[in-house]
């Protein structure tokens, strides 16, 4: 009983874990993003700031995990060994990295537009500009590997894609720009997820080495992107933002929880499963919306309401038929 108990404490801690990360991680970005306040209106340049904090990240759990490798199975503390040596050592070899290069210049359009959408758009609607990426992997899935979609999932992307036209006739501070950058977004991250599984083997299946060449590749990416348009405005604020701590820290921490929503995300998926990882997934995103509200005072609708509840609701029925439609092409297990 005490254990069952435990093993429920530890699945609703990891669950909360990924919540507070997944929605922390939006907010901030929301406020360097748009705050005069705290932050510059330089989007690429605290992109590729949090690019760099990642790869700092990389190379000290490279180490850890290089540290932790080498003791023997029967000292120390078990559980912090098999956290740590799950990270290989950060190495950058070139000729690596610039087979990686084809994913790195999608991984940069993916975050650049993610980041330029929360940017234009209010917070209570970024879920509903986003939502276009189930649309844009069936629609890959066929036009590049020849894979078919079902009735089924033909109407929940009716679903979603109501939900979005609904929800952008219903924002009270539409943007079509806002809106455009999330359709990049969402035609971005389909893209990605498509050539991270072509590029994976590359790195010998290893998630964390990925991270860390994706990464070094968006460093060296973005810097000629931030000299041609962003130059003047880090000039400009040099003796503003850019010796203020708190802009320093908030830039830190989005990039601390950058690399965190990797690992909690994993967590969720190996506590619990795939399909209750996209169920609480939708949940957050739900939860997310509604707080948005509040927080930064975002006037609800009715059609953005109905948006929301549409893009969610689709995005949900699509992980219940493509689970069970994997089930049924499963072979019976004795």
């Amino acid at each position: 009983m005490a254990i069952a108990q435990s093993h429920h404490t530890y699945i609703l801690s990891v669950i909360s874990a990924y919540w507070f990360v997944s929605i922390s991680m939006v907010y901030l970005n929301k406020v360097l993003m748009s705050s005069e306040e705290v932050s510059i209106n330089a989007p690429l340049f605290v992109t590729w700031f949090q690019c760099v904090i990642t790869c700092i990240i990389c190379m000290i759990a490279g180490k850890m995990g290089e540290r932790y490798n080498k003791l023997p199975v029967s000292s120390g503390d078990i559980s912090e060994k098999s956290f740590w040596s799950q990270f290989p050592k950060a190495e950058y070899h070139t000729s690596v990295g610039m087979r990686v290069l084809p994913l790195s210049v999608v991984f940069v359009g993916m975050i650049t537009f993610n980041n330029l959408c929360l940017k234009w758009v209010e917070v209570s609607f970024y879920n509903v500009a986003r939502s276009l990426t189930l649309v844009f992997n069936v629609f890959f899935s066929y036009a590049m590997l020849g894979i078919t979609s079902s009735n089924r999932t033909m109407l929940c992307l009716g679903v979603v894609i109501c939900g979005f036209f609904v929800g952008s006739s219903g924002e009270m501070n539409f943007s079509v720009n806002g809106s455009l950058a999330g359709i990049c977004s969402s035609l971005f991250v389909s893209l990605n997820s498509i050539f991270t599984k072509k590029i994976l083997p590359v790195v010998e299946d290893n998630h964390w080495k990925l991270t860390y060449y994706n990464n070094c590749n968006a460093v060296i990416l973005f810097t000629p992107l931030i000299l041609f348009f962003e130059l003047p405005v880090l000039a400009a604020s040099l003796d503003k933002q850019l010796m203020s701590g708190l802009f320093w820290g908030a830039m830190c921490v989005a990039g601390v929880f950058g690399f965190s929503i990797g690992i909690v995300t994993v967590l969720q998926i190996k506590a619990t499963s795939p399909l209750t990882h996209n169920i609480s997934g939708t949940a957050k995103a739900a939860v997310q919306s509604i707080m948005a509200f509040y927080i930064w005072k975002n006037e609800p609708t009715l059609k953005g309401i109905i948006g929301i509840a549409f893009v969610l609701g689709g995005s949900l029925l699509y992980t219940l038929v493509k689970m069970g439609e994997g089930r049924r092409f499963c072979p019976l297990s004795k």
